[in-house]
């Protein structure tokens, strides 16, 4: 994982990732651990009791009319022509126990700078899968904004053979956000600014087959 997202992660971050998901312990652990071997100076904090009841699923909002199938793999958007603020996306991918899942799909796109979408190509799109502890981290920009709505990213992730989640990661503060019809706070982005660009976290909660 880049060193640019480990080095910055900040103490409150690192609380609201493993608390928030309500984690086993052997998976916050594993998050711990290798948090520690990226900085060298991680707090460790008491591991959250494991509750009885399932996580919320991530709720699903339209796919809209830019989808674009057969994305590129990637997980860097910050290519040839490609101007912008830069923005740093990481976080989990979790199953409603809170156990991470290996190898779940995400397509993201997003519009450019200008609040355009790339129809002819594959710019500010791709699919990656979750690494072996969940985590998931994109390379971009921060999106542009378009008429009739706030700024936000689309994403279609999916841990096979579970069912397609499709929704949207919206910006806090944005003047947007109150007259967009499909916002929803609970599709906030964590974000902070650093000097390498903004650092923004979400952790995604799927269904599962079975």
């Amino acid at each position: 994982m880049a060193d640019s997202v480990s080095s910055a992660v900040s103490r409150r971050e690192f609380l609201y990732a493993v608390a928030v998901a309500a984690a086993p312990v052997a998976f916050l652990a594993q998050v711990r651990a290798s948090l520690a071997q990226s900085t060298g100076s991680v707090l460790l904090e008491p591991t959250p009791a494991v509750g009885d009841d399932d996580l919320a699923a991530t709720p699903h909002e339209t796919i809209g009319p830019a989808f674009k199938p057969n994305s590129p793999l990637k997980n860097n958007f910050r290519e040839s022509g490609v101007t912008g603020a830069l923005l740093t996306l990481s976080g989990f991918v979790l199953d409603k126990k809170g156990k991470p899942i290996k190898g779940a799909l995400l397509d993201f796109w997003h519009a450019d700078a200008d609040g355009q979408y790339d129809f002819s190509g594959f710019r500010c799109r791709g699919h990656q899968f979750s690494e072996a502890d969940g985590r998931y981290e994109l390379q971009t920009i921060v999106p542009g904004i378009y008429p009739g709505r706030t700024r936000h990213c689309h994403i279609r992730l999916q841990a096979s053979p579970g069912p397609i989640l499709t929704t949207q990661l919206y910006f806090p503060d944005e003047p947007g956000n109150s007259s967009d019809f499909l916002f929803r706070r609970d599709l906030l982005l964590k974000i902070r600014d650093t000097d390498h660009g903004r650092l923004a976290n979400f952790n995604f909660v799927l269904e599962t087959a079975g």
